[in-house]
């Protein structure tokens, strides 16, 4: 199979140097337009990717992600948010990145290169077939991801993935590919760029579709947050007096009371 790594193609601009602050600004900013109509592209297997993980997670599964360097901090930063914006609990869904938890500040040196790490971090998290493991590589080709996911398809677990290269080995490896094809970066080969907004937004996209499906979501409002700071406690009573048609002191005393929003609410039409 023809696989071109448009992730490493030269870059369109040169003399990247020579110009002012303005030009790379403007000319950065000109590709990261491209991004989301590279995005909508992929929307078909987006869907069919996210249909398998609200499968999953409404029977009792829990979500990975995988990825080394930037992909890897991506999948964590995503699986990090889901508990306070959802109310969801911290196994629901989980990041894993090549090189272990201190490969989030400093890049370790190899460790997206073994074949067998990968898998045996799914294993420490006892992964089995009522999971679903996502494997994120703007490359298409890091032997932790790939690796891991082969081993994931002969255990039964269904994958996808979030790469930028079409017919990569990952994209080939996973069951449900997302390839979002974003061409070369500003910067040659400077895979954070494109391809890291191109994989943050299929996250966003992925986790917050899930959510709501898992019914996290009631209207427009994150009912399950969790109250975790003065920001999100403010935000919660505002939540409520809209909702409730009460006022803010009757909210924040509601909110006090039941802790958070969807309890507040269910308690009130109650009493």
């Amino acid at each position: 199979m023809n696989f071109t790594k448009t992730t490493e193609q030269d870059s369109e601009y040169n003399d990247l140097e020579k110009m002012t602050i303005s030009e790379l600004l403007f000319n950065i900013n000109k590709e990261d337009k491209t991004v989301p109509l590279a995005i909508e592209k992929a929307l078909p297997q987006i869907e069919k990717l996210t249909e398998q993980i609200v499968d999953k997670l409404k029977n009792g599964g829990r979500l990975f992600y995988m990825g080394a360097g930037t992909s890897g901090r991506l999948g964590i930063v995503d699986a990090s948010e889901c508990p306070p914006t959802f109310g969801v609990s911290h196994d629901l869904v989980i990041g894993i990145i090549a090189g272990g938890d201190s490969a989030i500040r400093k890049a370790v040196e190899f460790a997206e290169d073994s074949t067998e790490q990968g898998w045996n971090d799914l294993l420490e998290h006892a992964i089995s077939q009522k999971d679903i493991v996502i494997g994120i590589a703007a490359s298409g080709t890091t032997p932790y991801v790939i690796a891991a996911l082969a081993k994931c398809n002969e255990n039964g677990i269904i994958t996808g993935c979030i790469t930028c290269n079409e017919n990569s080995p990952l994209a080939t490896t996973a069951s449900f590919p997302v390839v979002v094809v974003v061409g070369p970066e500003f910067v040659t080969g400077s895979s954070r760029m494109k391809a890291g907004t191109a994989q943050k937004l299929v996250l966003n996209m992925i986790s917050t579709t899930t959510m709501i499906q898992l019914g996290k979501v009631k209207g427009n409002k994150m009912v399950d947050m969790q109250l975790s700071n003065n920001k999100l406690v403010n935000r919660g009573i505002n939540m409520l007096a809209s909702e409730l048609q009460i006022d803010v002191l009757t909210a924040e005393a509601l909110l006090k009371k039941y802790g958070n929003v969807r309890n507040a609410i269910n308690n009130y039409k109650n009493e």
